[in-house]
């Protein structure tokens, strides 16, 4: 990891799939580089973390996978949410916007002298 990437706060893996998978369907691979472009380089998803999370998103019937074929004649899967996944987004987006006010407000916060 260089100086211009942050890593994960826990929690925030299923949130930034969900948030991918929002516009349509993508495969593992797609996932991550949407990730790395949307945060402008700063997020990168290693591939055992994001694989982990999918199978625990699709256990939990938050994703669906569905295995196809590309172009080039390789097997993928290919994740979508579930309704449930559109609305466990749209609650997680509620929370995490809420925690980063929260946060704003104590970070721009004077420290209390000591006594």
């Amino acid at each position: 990891m260089n100086d211009s990437e942050l890593d994960l706060l826990r929690g925030t893996l299923d949130l930034l799939i969900l948030k991918a998978l929002a516009a349509g369907g993508l495969h593992g691979y797609a996932l991550s580089k949407w990730v790395r472009a949307a945060s402008r380089q700063m997020l990168n998803v290693e591939d055992r973390a994001l694989y982990v999370a999918l199978h625990r998103l699709e256990a939990r019937k938050l994703v669906k996978g569905r295995w196809q074929l590309t172009d080039a004649g390789r097997r993928v899967k290919r994740y979508e949410l579930t309704p449930a996944g559109e609305e466990r987004l749209v609650a997680d987006i509620s929370q995490w916007e809420r925690y980063v006010q929260a946060m704003t407000y104590v970070l721009r916060t004077t420290a209390p002298e000591s006594a």
